[in-house]
């Protein structure tokens, strides 16, 4: 299949309103990450991320429930850019390998509310937000509140962005996240 190109733009070439959040980017995370570079195309785009980013990360939902989010939301989408990174994020931030493992794998977690919001995060990715009142009741039921169901939506959210820029722009992976490289199973999304 023939893809349009959209090469990493070097930071100095982006619209004067994406310069600054990128230089907040790299000062942030010691480096410029190649998504980030792509978004940087329009301001917006680029700041609605950042913007997504932060308040999901501001939610109810511990680090580690977040990660689970993350990588349940790039898993369902097959989303290799988004599942090296946030691999080795979670990896850093110390999410036990045991659960990044069977997120990259799709495997059910061992943790049973842990899989609850795994298996209700892949539900609204994949029914396109129309999880089952069984999803919702599941969730609800592991202890997670009804403020939290909004809060997995800004995680899903936040990111299909980054999932649906990476897979229009082929984006590569930036090499700190290369340990982590992933390709998506056959199983790992509907109609792949």
């Amino acid at each position: 299949m023939s893809r349009v190109d959209f090469p990493v733009p070097d930071p100095n070439t982006v619209p004067d309103g994406s310069r600054e959040l990128l230089s907040n980017v790299e000062a942030k995370f010691g480096f410029t990450p190649n998504l980030t570079r792509i978004l940087a195309q329009s301001p917006q785009a680029l700041e609605g991320y950042l913007t997504l980013s932060q308040l999901f990360g501001n939610t109810s939902l511990e680090p580690v429930e977040r990660e689970v989010v993350i990588l349940a939301v790039s898993y369902a989408n097959a989303c290799d850019y988004c599942m090296a990174a946030h691999s080795t994020g979670a990896r850093m931030g110390g999410v036990p390998d045991e659960i990044v493992d069977a997120l990259r794998e799709g495997r059910p977690l061992s943790d049973s509310k842990l899989e609850t919001l795994r298996s209700f995060t892949e539900s609204v990715v994949r029914n396109r937000g129309w999880p089952s009142d069984d999803d919702v009741r599941s969730f609800l039921e592991a202890g997670f509140t009804k403020p939290q169901v909004f809060e997995v939506l800004l995680g899903v959210t936040m990111k299909t962005l980054s999932n649906y820029t990476n897979h229009i722009a082929d984006t590569p992976v930036d090499e700190p996240f290369s340990g982590e490289r992933w390709e998506p199973s056959t199983t790992a999304h509907a109609g792949a």
